[in-house]
């Protein structure tokens, strides 16, 4: 039972273990993501390091609302 195995390795919570079984049984392995930026998931950034020169204020305008929109569609979360 969830309740044995809890008390066998010492787990705060039989919960956590029924959410860890569930997690294994769709995706077939359990990753430790702790530490890391898990919202990123390895995605780059393609806008990092580009360095761009505009020729008027409306240029660089149209630039960074390109960008925000950009933004938003990779991170819908933010």
């Amino acid at each position: 039972s969830y309740n044995t195995i809890k008390e066998k390795y010492q787990l705060r919570s039989s919960t956590q273990l029924k959410n860890w079984v569930k997690k294994y049984k769709e995706c077939g392995e359990i990753t430790d993501t702790r530490g890391k930026n898990s919202g990123m998931k390895g995605i780059p950034n393609p806008l990092k390091g580009k360095r761009v020169h505009f020729n008027t204020v409306e240029e660089e305008r149209d630039y960074y609302k390109a960008q925000v929109e950009y933004l938003k569609k990779q991170y819908p979360n933010l």
